[in-house]
């Protein structure tokens, strides 16, 4: 089953995720509504907050013509999709960062271009209760950082250049509108 996505506004979206104690049924019946969510909504990641919960979890699918560089070659080559990260950390990252234009579902069709570090490593514990640690490049580098944001309640918003947000203003305050007529 589905989950609704919480739009800009709501204010769970602000809330900072709490750490996950245990690997339970409810943490893995969260994890599958949660993927059922980001397929049906076409995403690429996918916080608990989005969907209404402040676990720290989310997840990441990219395609593999998703996960392709400037060169044409796989950036991530090696990592197996579906990801599922449960208390993530960045642990490193390059000094190279990479502006490039992003999406969220919980602000629907706006986009704006974000500077984020091109290659990161983070930590996280997988859905099997196993630490796992990753080192990402490109989209799913980006990607990690865009959920791992949304764990610590920042939103694209906030990311957004100062003329972005003045260019979107209306648009994010119709958003605003309606996801608090909503609730």
């Amino acid at each position: 089953m589905s989950l609704p996505i919480c739009t800009y506004g709501n204010p769970v979206l602000r809330q900072k995720a709490v750490e996950v104690m245990s690997i339970d049924d409810d943490i893995r019946a969260l994890v599958k509504e949660m993927f059922e969510t980001m397929y049906k909504e076409q995403g690429v990641g996918l916080a608990a907050e989005q969907v209404g919960r402040t676990e720290r979890v989310f997840i990441v699918d990219i395609a593999a013509e998703g996960d392709v560089g400037d060169d044409g070659q796989r950036e991530n080559p090696t990592v197996e999709m579906p990801l599922v990260f449960i208390n993530p950390k960045i642990t490193g990252h390059t000094d190279e960062v990479q502006v490039g234009p992003e999406g969220c579902l919980s602000f629907p069709d706006i986009f704006a271009n974000v500077e984020r570090w091109y290659e990161v490593d983070a930590t996280y514990t997988d859905l099997n209760g196993i630490p796992q640690s990753i080192h990402a490049k490109g989209l799913l580098a980006r990607a990690i950082q865009h959920e791992l944001d949304h764990l610590d309640g920042v939103l694209l918003v906030d990311r957004m250049s100062h003329v972005k947000k003045a260019t979107m203003a209306g648009k994010l305050k119709r958003l605003v509108k309606e996801t608090k007529k909503a609730l």
